[in-house]
């Protein structure tokens, strides 16, 4: 089932809010990835990386994505990816532990895109078998501690970051229908769905 969210208005604009598609991204969604983190904004990066980040050390990350064992999904508005969510397992394969991160653009933020994102994200953990999914983000990053915490994570504070740990996970029959119910839906969509450029 492809996961549509609409929202009325925008309260920064007072425009109506474009529908969003969330979905799988595969390799050859790869310059549609790189483009996303591209367009984050300097802050964006920062409370996503940890850090600044240069334009390179994004396009190196972006290659990464799919090279690794990783699960990625985007928010697409319009055919444009404005938001991305991964989770990366051991070198080789899934484990009890993963990680996770969220990336949403700026003028895209604060429309629940990015709880959206984690929700799909948090299902596909829980059918593979990782019992703890775990998100380190900077302290001052109240936007995703607040993801964290609506996912029932456990907060650790450190001195300038924060770990959030998502825990107890299982999967259920529930689950892994969802999950194949909307892959099968997001396989349809692609066919019907007139090729990118």
């Amino acid at each position: 089932m492809q996961q549509q969210l609409t929202r009325q208005t925008d309260g920064r604009n007072n425009r109506p809010d474009d529908s969003l598609y969330i979905h799988r991204l595969t390799p050859g969604d790869l310059d549609r990835v790189r483009d996303h983190f591209l367009r984050l904004s300097p802050k964006s990066r920062r409370l996503r990386f940890g850090r600044p980040v240069s334009d390179e050390f994004l396009e190196r990350y972006a290659e990464a994505l799919f090279e690794a064992v990783s699960i990625v999904y985007g928010a697409e508005i319009d055919g444009v990816i404005r938001g991305v969510t991964e989770m990366r397992g051991d070198t080789t394969s899934w484990s009890r532990f993963a990680e996770a991160a969220v990336s949403v653009e700026d003028d895209y933020q604060d429309r629940g895109i990015g709880g959206a994102l984690l929700k799909r994200l948090v299902q596909a953990a829980q059918n593979r078998g990782v019992s703890q999914l775990y998100m380190v983000c900077l302290r001052e990053n109240h936007k995703m501690k607040h993801l964290a915490q609506k996912n029932e994570a456990i907060l650790d504070y450190c001195v300038d970051e924060v770990e959030g740990r998502i825990t107890d996970l299982h999967p259920s029959f529930a689950s892994l229908f969802s999950e194949w119910f909307d892959e099968a839906s997001d396989y349809v969509t692609s066919l019907m769905t007139p090729a990118r450029k």
